[in-house]
Protein backbone atom coordinates (compact mmCIF):
# COMPACT_ATOMS: atom_id res chain seq x y z
CA UNK A 1 0.00 0.00 0.00
CA UNK A 2 0.97 3.54 -1.04
CA UNK A 3 1.17 6.07 1.75
CA UNK A 4 -0.89 9.13 0.43
CA UNK A 5 2.19 11.44 -0.07
CA UNK A 6 4.14 8.42 -1.83
CA UNK A 7 0.72 8.64 -3.99
CA UNK A 8 0.99 12.24 -4.54
CA UNK A 9 4.35 11.80 -5.85
CA UNK A 10 4.25 9.26 -8.09
CA UNK A 11 1.22 11.13 -9.54
CA UNK A 12 3.22 14.32 -9.84
CA UNK A 13 6.21 12.21 -11.27
CA UNK A 14 3.90 11.02 -14.18
CA UNK A 15 2.49 14.68 -14.73
CA UNK A 16 6.03 16.00 -15.07
CA UNK A 17 6.77 13.04 -17.65
CA UNK A 18 4.15 14.13 -19.63
CA UNK A 19 5.68 17.61 -19.79
CA UNK A 20 9.03 15.98 -20.42
CA UNK A 21 11.03 18.59 -22.90
CA UNK A 22 9.09 21.65 -22.20
CA UNK A 23 9.89 24.72 -19.57
CA UNK A 24 9.77 23.81 -15.74
CA UNK A 25 6.22 23.76 -14.25
CA UNK A 26 5.49 25.22 -11.42
CA UNK A 27 4.15 23.23 -8.14
CA UNK A 28 1.40 25.55 -8.18
CA UNK A 29 0.24 24.13 -12.09
CA UNK A 30 1.09 20.34 -10.86
CA UNK A 31 -1.20 21.08 -7.40
CA UNK A 32 -3.59 21.98 -9.46
CA UNK A 33 -3.74 19.84 -12.27
CA UNK A 34 -3.36 16.60 -9.58
CA UNK A 35 -5.85 18.63 -7.03
CA UNK A 36 -3.34 18.86 -4.34
CA UNK A 37 -2.74 20.97 -1.91
CA UNK A 38 0.11 23.26 -2.83
CA UNK A 39 2.02 23.63 0.30
CA UNK A 40 1.90 20.02 0.35
CA UNK A 41 2.59 18.75 -2.84
CA UNK A 42 5.71 21.93 -2.90
CA UNK A 43 7.03 19.70 -0.01
CA UNK A 44 6.65 16.72 -1.69
CA UNK A 45 8.26 18.14 -5.41
CA UNK A 46 11.42 19.19 -2.98
CA UNK A 47 12.02 16.24 -1.42
CA UNK A 48 12.08 14.46 -4.54
CA UNK A 49 14.23 17.40 -5.90
CA UNK A 50 16.72 16.66 -3.36
CA UNK A 51 16.90 12.99 -4.08
CA UNK A 52 17.75 13.45 -7.25
CA UNK A 53 14.46 12.44 -9.28
CA UNK A 54 13.74 16.06 -10.12
CA UNK A 55 15.49 19.19 -10.48
CA UNK A 56 14.45 22.30 -9.28
CA UNK A 57 14.64 25.54 -11.11
CA UNK A 58 14.04 28.40 -8.89
CA UNK A 59 12.50 31.55 -9.83
CA UNK A 60 9.32 33.19 -11.45
CA UNK A 61 9.58 31.20 -14.61
CA UNK A 62 11.01 28.51 -12.77
CA UNK A 63 9.69 25.17 -11.15
CA UNK A 64 10.46 21.48 -11.65
CA UNK A 65 11.58 18.78 -14.55
CA UNK A 66 12.38 15.17 -14.33
CA UNK A 67 16.38 14.52 -13.69
CA UNK A 68 16.12 11.36 -15.14
CA UNK A 69 14.58 10.41 -18.13
CA UNK A 70 10.85 8.24 -17.82
CA UNK A 71 12.81 5.34 -19.44
CA UNK A 72 15.09 5.30 -16.66
CA UNK A 73 13.18 6.36 -13.73
CA UNK A 74 11.56 3.24 -11.94
CA UNK A 75 8.42 3.34 -9.87
CA UNK A 76 10.38 2.21 -6.56
CA UNK A 77 12.81 5.09 -6.93
CA UNK A 78 9.63 7.37 -6.71
CA UNK A 79 8.16 5.60 -4.01
CA UNK A 80 11.02 4.64 -2.06
CA UNK A 81 11.69 8.77 -1.18
CA UNK A 82 8.53 7.86 0.42
CA UNK A 83 8.00 4.82 1.97
CA UNK A 84 10.11 3.99 4.71
CA UNK A 85 12.13 0.31 4.84
CA UNK A 86 9.92 -2.51 6.26
CA UNK A 87 11.70 -3.00 9.31
CA UNK A 88 9.79 -5.77 10.95
CA UNK A 89 11.14 -6.36 14.07
CA UNK A 90 8.93 -9.03 15.52
CA UNK A 91 7.50 -12.54 14.22
CA UNK A 92 4.62 -12.72 12.59
CA UNK A 93 4.19 -15.91 14.64
CA UNK A 94 4.39 -14.07 18.24
CA UNK A 95 5.87 -11.02 19.60
CA UNK A 96 9.53 -11.94 19.67
CA UNK A 97 12.26 -10.65 17.68
CA UNK A 98 12.47 -12.07 14.27
CA UNK A 99 15.30 -11.77 11.63
CA UNK A 100 17.69 -13.06 9.06
CA UNK A 101 19.92 -14.38 12.12
CA UNK A 102 17.09 -15.57 13.92
CA UNK A 103 14.26 -16.69 11.45
CA UNK A 104 11.14 -18.09 12.24
CA UNK A 105 9.45 -21.07 10.52
CA UNK A 106 7.78 -18.56 7.99
CA UNK A 107 10.12 -15.93 8.06
CA UNK A 108 12.18 -17.24 4.55
CA UNK A 109 8.90 -17.68 2.96
CA UNK A 110 7.63 -14.30 3.80
CA UNK A 111 10.80 -12.20 3.33
CA UNK A 112 10.52 -13.87 -0.53
CA UNK A 113 6.70 -12.64 -0.63
CA UNK A 114 7.54 -8.91 -0.23
CA UNK A 115 10.51 -9.81 -2.33
CA UNK A 116 8.61 -10.87 -5.12
CA UNK A 117 5.81 -8.08 -4.34
CA UNK A 118 8.63 -5.08 -4.99
CA UNK A 119 10.07 -6.22 -7.81
CA UNK A 120 7.53 -4.68 -10.56
CA UNK A 121 8.01 -2.10 -8.92
CA UNK A 122 11.72 -2.26 -9.06
CA UNK A 123 11.68 -2.87 -13.08
CA UNK A 124 8.97 -0.77 -13.99
CA UNK A 125 9.17 2.69 -15.55
CA UNK A 126 7.43 5.46 -15.29
CA UNK A 127 7.69 5.26 -19.83
CA UNK A 128 6.13 2.03 -19.05
CA UNK A 129 3.23 3.28 -16.92
CA UNK A 130 2.26 6.63 -19.26
CA UNK A 131 2.43 4.20 -22.69
CA UNK A 132 -0.20 5.05 -24.39
CA UNK A 133 -0.68 8.19 -22.90
CA UNK A 134 -0.52 11.54 -24.73
CA UNK A 135 2.36 14.07 -23.95
CA UNK A 136 0.76 17.63 -22.52
CA UNK A 137 2.87 20.81 -23.88
CA UNK A 138 2.46 23.95 -22.17
CA UNK A 139 1.47 26.93 -24.20
CA UNK A 140 3.51 29.95 -24.17
CA UNK A 141 4.03 31.27 -20.13
CA UNK A 142 0.33 31.47 -19.08
CA UNK A 143 -1.17 29.13 -21.88
CA UNK A 144 -3.00 26.23 -20.39
CA UNK A 145 -2.15 22.56 -21.71
CA UNK A 146 -2.83 21.32 -25.29
CA UNK A 147 -2.41 17.19 -26.06
CA UNK A 148 -0.41 15.36 -28.52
Amino acid sequence: MLTQTAEHALRAVLYLARHEGTRPVSADRVADALGAPRNYLSKTLNALAREGVLVSTPGRKGGFNLAVPPGELSVARVLAVFQAPSRQTNCLLGGWPCDAEHPCAVHARWTALLEASRAPLRSSTIAELLEGTPLIRLNGVGGGPSRD
